[in-house]
């Protein structure tokens, strides 16, 4: 099989809270894996309204060869930085579960 290959490379990362000396919490950003793979814009009007509501709200949509992902990576803490632009990760998704691709539905948020 051929791998999907990729022109991006993605700096996946999750969310970090602690607590500073007063007691207020502080979020830093942490690597947790990088992926190689496919950026495209994923905007348009459609028309129908029955999709997945995190699909819908996606801007782009990160394409690469299946890797297994830390458990810790989970679209709730997780961001993607990809050629210094910022991404929130909305989705998932390993297709069918067949364990050849990963897409990974983002959301645009702006430059570092």
């Amino acid at each position: 099989m051929r791998g999907i290959g990729g022109n991006a490379v993605a700096d996946i990362q999750i969310k970090s809270i602690t607590r500073n000396e007063i007691g207020e919490q502080e979020v830093a950003w942490v690597s947790e894996d990088t992926l190689t793979g496919w950026l495209d814009l994923s905007g348009g009007d459609s028309k129908y309204t029955t999709y997945n509501a995190k699909v819908q709200e996606s801007t782009h949509m990160f394409i690469a060869d299946y890797k297994r992902l830390s458990d810790m990576i989970k679209a709730e803490n997780s961001r993607m930085v990809v050629n210094g632009q910022v991404y929130d990760i909305m989705l998932i998704d390993d297709p069918m579960g067949m364990h050849e691709q990963l897409e990974i539905y983002l959301k645009f948020t702006g430059g570092q």
